[in-house]
């Protein structure tokens, strides 16, 4: 790549940013970032609805003139190598990047949306932009009854989050156990004690079938109703087109009561978010007539089949896997720089730590959990456990041979750095690094 070489990135997120940084300030990269904020970390915007941060805490160092803050991408011309704008302005490169990130996952929920329109009634929140974490923080106050839709990371999050404001929060989740996809069934119990102690009131095995407003039922307040039994059938419908949807302009219109469950239970709400998990943003990858399966398509230099047109982050899918977390979009945009710079790189995939911080108001101090590759074991495995109560830790490996394939740590993470890197390393677990002393204080040292 050289300086006259034109690189467009769309995104101005953590991928796209991190790309822009390591091309350097003397390459030729213009990026197109759709929000009007100054560039933030994504990763703390649960931080700022707890009030813990100020926004402007989470501000990531920005690419000076490279970026074009609040331009929309609408079309990509790959046979001219353009870029169409929402402005009506045309950005031509020699080399695209699509850094597109993910939109939230809106379930097919029944009143939704009204039957003429896609937005969303007052008090529903999505939560993935700093615009919703904002909208959501100002709707919040001490008391108000939410309901949070989505017991996974991000739901599990924003109900720690909106705990400490003060609001009375309802966390729904559909599987049996929160946080299923990281943690093993005796970590998420931990989770969920801790999260109640908080004053959270929990329900899994619940799916949520719609929700009431005004103008459709009867509005309700006070308690929610009886208490559920503690198993409810599972399922769900398709997702709809992964598009956010405006906000009212009358706030009159429409306003959320409440959320119906499929047992036919109702849970009381002035506020419900929604935190179903993300899809990737392939719309404009789509349009262009490049591949896409559940994200964009991409080979190990990060390539679709146009070998001008390279996605990382959320929105690219590797090996078959999209990630969706911070981790692997940070290192796939370090190795598609180095393949830019004509380096012989090669993106392999990323071996991702999931790791959360749920501070505890008034309490002995933060409840840390961390978890990594696949911490439920295939017959012939072996799992070491290592628990306290008096301490409310707990620490769980599996071993598959001599290797360790996933863990799960609550509690106490003193360790956590020695586990992930002999994970990460596929490195044997022969003395000095046997998994007793890998689980020990001392982080292993």
């Amino acid at each position: 790549m050289t300086s006259e070489q034109r690189v467009v990135v769309i995104g101005g997120g953590l991928a796209g940013l991190r790309l822009a940084a390591r091309l350097g300030p003397g390459a030729a990269v213009t990026v197109l970032g759709e929000e009007t904020h100054a560039p933030y970390n994504r990763v703390l915007l649960a931080e700022v609805l707890a009030g813990r941060y100020a926004p402007e805490v989470t501000a990531l160092p920005a690419p000076g003139p490279a970026l074009r803050r609040g331009v929309r991408a609408v079309r990509i011309d790959r046979a001219d190598r353009a870029v169409h704008c929402d402005d009506g302005s045309v950005e031509r490169y020699d080399t695209l990047v699509l850094a597109t990130g993910s939109n939230p996952v809106l379930p097919p929920l029944r009143g939704l949306f009204a039957p003429d329109g896609r937005e969303l009634p007052e008090g529903v929140h999505a939560f993935r932009t700093m615009d919703d974490c904002l909208a959501l923080a100002a709707a919040v106050r001490p008391g108000l009854r939410v309901v949070v839709i989505g017991g996974g990371l991000l739901g599990v999050s924003a109900t720690r989050a909106l705990a400490a404001r003060g609001a009375q929060v309802v966390l729904a989740q559909q599987a049996e156990r929160l946080m299923e996809r990281q943690l093993d069934a005796d970590a998420s119990s931990l989770l969920r004690d801790h999260l109640t102690a908080l004053g959270v009131e929990i329900h899994t095995e619940c799916r949520v079938r719609g929700l009431t407003t005004t103008g459709a039922d009867t509005p309700m307040r006070g308690a929610s109703s009886p208490p559920r039994p503690s198993s409810v059938p599972r399922g769900s419908a398709p997702d709809p087109a992964p598009q956010t949807p405006a906000r009212l302009k009358d706030p009159g219109t429409r306003r959320v009561t409440g959320v119906e469950l499929a047992d036919g239970y109702r849970l009381d709400a002035d506020v419900v978010v929604l935190a179903c998990g993300v899809r990737p943003r392939v719309g404009l990858a789509q349009a262009a007539g490049l591949e896409v399966r559940k994200g964009v398509v991409v080979d190990g230099r990060l390539r679709t089949g146009d070998p001008r047109v390279h996605a990382i982050g959320d929105c690219a899918e590797h090996d078959g896997r999209v990630y969706g977390l911070a981790g692997p979009a940070l290192e796939q945009a370090d190795a598609l720089a180095a393949v830019l710079r004509g380096h012989d790189a090669e993106y392999t995939g990323t071996r991702a730590l999931t790791r959360l911080t749920l501070p505890t108001a008034g309490g002995p101090g933060p409840f840390d959990l961390a978890s990594f590759g696949d911490p439920t074991p295939l017959p012939g495995d072996d799992v070491l456990r290592l628990a306290d109560a008096t301490r409310r830790t707990y620490r769980k490996v599996v071993l598959r041979g001599d290797r360790l394939v996933g863990g799960v740590l609550l509690g106490e993470l003193s360790t956590v750095g020695a586990l992930a890197r002999t994970w990460e390393g596929d490195e044997s677990l022969t003395a000095p690094h046997d998994p007793f002393h890998l689980l020990t204080d001392d982080g292993g040292h």
